[in-house]
């Protein structure tokens, strides 16, 4: 199969919490009302990438994959017995449960796929916005669960004020939520295990409370502030006449923050495929014979032994690979 540059359709959630910007202002097509999350990498059950251009059109990426075989995903994803990635575009426009996410391990064990570590780029914020990012102080398993019960876990969360372009790295483990107002991409490992403490007293479109998983949260939970920041020991080897910010690495996934003004030539080596999500302006890509154009909200699956590419235009853009 012949290696070539591909556009990604994603798949769209409309949860209870989202908003209209992904629609209004990432160019997102499509007639729900709100559009939560917008899955910009996905080989899931639930959501899977549709391929736009190209000999593959209209195949999902895990399709095209299935056949491509794991050659074209990389030397470092073959430790993966899975498609390792799952990028997403959040709108906040409401805030997201107090939830965590549990390891492999525990995951594999109880939910039959893998845990997920992720990290948060702050693509845009209101003034004010904050999140949920561990605790203020450690805890004990008691505590815990009576501050569920009786509702007082906020009094002990860390409440960090973001701002546009911040990153939080979210090993499995860590207590979170994303606050309402604001806009991320989220790279994270290719699970959708998420245990809920506390919501806000929210229903669900039944009309019934949304349920909460406390047992399984108390049994994964780190109970005390955050340590762990994102692992900035990767080289920044794959950009040549680019302004490039390292964003997080760790042993699932490496992540850039690009800034093109211009010509910018970048490589799709043998060891990883890339991904990139264009977050403001737009790029016209040159790989071969194939020349393709990513706007504001669109996003890219580059095969690995693709080779040299450039990108042309302006843009802002965050550049995944494994």
């Amino acid at each position: 199969m012949d290696l070539y540059p591909m556009k990604l359709q994603a798949p769209l959630k409309d949860y209870i919490w989202g908003g209209t910007k992904l629609k209004t202002d990432y160019g997102k097509k499509t007639d729900l009302e709100k559009v939560s999350e917008s899955w910009e990498l996905a080989c899931h059950k639930d959501g899977m990438s549709i391929i736009e251009n190209g000999p593959e059109a209209g195949r999902t990426l895990k399709s095209y994959l299935d056949e491509a075989g794991p050659a074209v995903l990389g030397e470092h994803a073959k430790k993966f017995p899975y498609f390792p990635l799952l990028i997403k575009l959040i709108d906040a426009k409401d805030n997201l449960s107090v939830q965590v996410h549990p390891d492999n391990d525990y995951a594999m064990r109880v939910e039959g796929e893998y845990g997920k570590t992720e990290m948060w780029y702050i693509v845009d914020c209101e003034p004010g916005a904050t999140l949920i990012y561990g605790f203020k102080h450690a805890i004990s398993k008691e505590e815990f669960e009576q501050r569920i019960a009786d509702n007082t876990l906020l009094e002990v969360c860390n409440q960090v004020p973001v701002h546009k372009g911040d990153v939080f790295f979210i090993a499995s483990g860590t207590l979170h939520a994303i606050g309402k107002g604001i806009i991320i991409c989220e790279i994270q490992q290719n699970s959708n295990t998420t245990y809920r403490v506390y919501d806000y007293g929210r229903v669900g479109k039944d009309g019934k409370p949304r349920e909460l998983h406390v047992k399984k949260a108390i049994d994964v939970t780190k109970l005390e502030p955050v340590k762990e920041r994102p692992h900035l020991d990767a080289t920044i080897d794959i950009f040549e006449g680019t302004a490039a910010r390292l964003l997080a690495s760790c042993e699932y996934f490496t992540v850039y923050e690009l800034d093109v003004d211009g010509t910018s030539h970048l490589t799709a080596g043998e060891d990883s495929f890339q991904s990139f999500t264009v977050l403001d302006g737009s790029v016209k890509l040159q790989a071969g014979d194939a020349e393709l154009t990513f706007k504001k909200g669109e996003t890219s699956f580059l095969p690995a032994g693709l080779g040299a590419y450039t990108l042309m235009g302006k843009a802002r853009l965050v550049l995944s690979k494994i």
